[in-house]
This record gives C-alpha cells, sequence and structure tokens, in this order.
C-alpha cells in the first residue's frame, strides 16, 4: 500500500492546486479511470466528472473564498483503504472553519476506486 499520509497530503493538495491542468494530471494519477468521488450532495464517476467537482469546489473556496485545505496528518489504512481528515482554514491563520473526513477504497494498483467524502463545520 501507498505511504497513507502522503496519498492524503497529495489528495488534500489537489483540492488547493491553482493550475487546472496540473489538477487534471494529479486526478489522474491519484483516481482510477473509473474512480468515483461521493458526499452527501455529489456522486461522480470518472476523471473528468471529478475534475469538474474538484475544479468547482477550488474556484469557490479557494480562488474565490480565501480558503485553504490542510491534511490533519492522521491517515490510517490497511488492504485496500484508507481514512483521514483534513481541515479548511482561511488562507494565512490557524482558524479551523470546516473539518472533514474521507474514507477512500484503493484499487490494486494504489489509486482511489471510491473516495467518501464527510463534511462538518469546526467545533
Amino acid at each position: 500500500m501507498t505511504d497513507v499520509n502522503e496519498l492524503a497530503d497529495r489528495y488534500v493538495g489537489l483540492w488547493n492546486e491553482p493550475d487546472e491542468e496540473l489538477r487534471r494530471m494529479t486526478i489522474g494519477e491519484l483516481f482510477a479511470v473509473d474512480g468515483t468521488h461521493v458526499d452527501e450532495h455529489i456522486d461522480v464517476t470518472g476523471h473528468e466528472a471529478i475534475a469538474e467537482v474538484v475544479t468547482a469546489a477550488h474556484q469557490q473556496f479557494v480562488a474565490e473564498g480565501g480558503f485553504h485545505f490542510r491534511s490533519r496528518g492522521n491517515a490510517d489504512g490497511f488492504r485496500n483503504v484508507v481514512r483521514f481528515n483534513w481541515e479548511m482554514v482561511p488562507a494565512g491563520t490557524d482558524q479551523v472553519l470546516a473539518v472533514g473526513f474521507d474514507f477512500l477504497t484503493l484499487n490494486d494498483d494504489g489509486r482511489i476506486r471510491v473516495d467518501y467524502q464527510f463534511m462538518e463545520m469546526a467545533s
């Protein structure tokens, strides 16, 4: 299995990436061709659909909202599953406004097969 904290860091970094071409390249590296991203509002499959979701979130939260996403460094995994938390903070601060939890299933190549994402406001 891939180093789970490295995987979590690359995954979270994807949402901060300002360059659309690099985002698409990273999606291709992280996700299986038939990879799926699921949250309470979205269920999409394939690199193109995942790129649309990531691009929309980047535009809303990073480019326009001034936020930054960061991993909490607590990734854990075994066999073909990985779980970790991430935080959304205003850029340049440590004030946590939202916390997320991702549960990933990986294929045999170590790429994300299904990404289940949960979000909540920080308490």
